[in-house]
């Protein structure tokens, strides 16, 4: 009898490995059911898992690597348009290969949905079929669509999931228009700064050095000077400068300790902290509302919430309210002792509980904090634009008065 090796949930949604005996899968399947496990992949002796394709072309001449994937926009488009089929009496598999047939140019798209009909057709149900794709779907996705299914609620599921990538997409788009611009303006400054001190200001030296040749430099020029020297000479080592230290960042990102330090500088330093705080809470509020609503248990729903926040110290915060609503205790207190959540959150959570009405509270205060975020996004880049500019000028204007102090100096002699 073939030996399939698995990968499951159990009870606790803990992760477990390891293998059973069975004729095929869809009766391997059957046996981890019964016992107690949601299976998340099976595989026959050394077979790939479901989802795992190797490299090869897809349709029309398309080269895939790896194992295909869906970007952030498509799986919201294909969420909302499976949703909106499901809701048009059509069967799952058929809407599946209805998406198929659509997603032509896309050949991750296809795949990833061509596998998911694959799997429903084989019997295997469509969270579990999710779940084989863990880096298309993730925990959320998987979680909202298994309590949909339990609930016989798929379509609606599908709806919440839709909505709420489509807000968490506005939000995210807000925060990166607000980067932008300083970011452009920065890397306009550091080109215009790097072509005058490559090429502009060892002109200028050249002149100097011939025209007043024993006098000495204003301190301000002898710096301009020496540092497009420094740019000149070592311009490979500044370059690779740059790149070690941004490494090292994405390092410490990596690092649980360093990741808490970063973001905890974000929440506190003025004035990116209000937009952090906004959006953090926003994406955490509603994040938990649409998994409560769509029957995920608040205990989960937390486990998803911290897993998926983004920020390390939302995320250990939301830790210590698991732990104490797993105790049997409330949300309020952890939120109001982790310093995090602003008072106003707070109250309002506590209210949700002694009502029971914690869900609708959850969405009410995120749609509170995303309006929140956008007027603190408008205010930042009102703020930011003045500084940018004010920024640019100092550095190309330190470098212009730099280079005519001398000449002043040079026009009185030939006076």
């Amino acid at each position: 009898m073939p030996v399939f090796n698995y990968t499951a949930y159990d009870s606790q949604q803990k992760q477990k490995k390891g293998k059973i005996e069975a004729s095929n899968q869809q009766q391997a399947t059957e046996r981890l059911k019964e016992m107690g496990l949601q299976p998340i992949s099976l595989k026959e002796g050394q077979a790939k898992k479901p989802g795992a394709k190797a490299a090869g072309k897809g349709k029309g001449g398309s080269m895939v690597l790896g194992t295909p994937s869906m970007k952030k926009k498509k799986l919201t488009e294909f969420t909302r348009q499976l949703a909106t089929l499901l809701h048009s009496g059509l069967a799952l598999v058929r809407a599946l290969r209805t998406l198929e047939k659509q997603a032509k140019k896309d050949v991750g798209t296809r795949l990833v949905v061509g596998d998911l009909a694959d799997s429903v057709e084989g019997g295997t149900t469509f969270s579990e079929a999710l779940a084989r794709h863990p880096k298309t779907f993730n925990k959320l996705y998987v979680n909202m669509v298994r309590a949909g299914e339990a609930a016989g609620e798929l379509e609606s599921s599908l709806e919440r999931l839709a909505t709420f990538m489509e807000k968490a997409q506005r939000i995210a788009g807000r925060v990166k228009s607000a980067m932008a611009y300083p970011i452009a303006v920065l890397v306009i400054a550091g080109l215009i700064t790097t072509g005058l001190m490559y090429w502009v200001v060892p002109q200028f030296a050249e002149i100097f050095s011939e025209m007043l040749e024993g006098e000495p430099l204003p301190g301000l020029t002898s710096f301009v000077i020496n540092a497009s020297n420094a740019i000149r000479d070592h311009g490979l080592i500044v370059i690779l400068s740059i790149v070690a230290l941004y490494v090292l960042l994405k390092m410490i990102k990596r690092n649980k300790h360093g990741a808490y330090g970063m973001d905890w500088l974000l929440l506190k330093t003025p004035p990116i902290s209000a937009l952090t705080v906004r959006s953090s809470v926003a994406r955490l509020c509603r994040t938990l509302g649409t998994l409560m609503n769509s029957g995920v248990s608040i205990l989960q729903a937390l486990q998803i919430v911290k897993e998926t926040s983004g920020n390390e110290v939302v995320a250990q915060a939301t830790q210590s309210v698991h732990d104490s609503v797993k105790e049997g205790e409330s949300m309020a207190r952890p939120m109001e002792n982790s310093g995090v959540f602003p008072v106003i959150v707070v109250s309002m959570v506590e209210v949700g509980e002694e009502t029971g009405s914690l869900p609708e509270m959850l969405n009410r205060v995120a749609d509170v904090y995303e309006e929140e975020v956008d007027r603190a996004v408008e205010g930042l880049t009102a703020l930011l634009e003045p500084i940018m500019i004010v920024f640019l000028a100092v550095i190309v204007g330190t470098i212009v008065i730099a280079m005519f102090m001398p000449l002043v100096r040079l026009i009185d002699q030939l006076g």
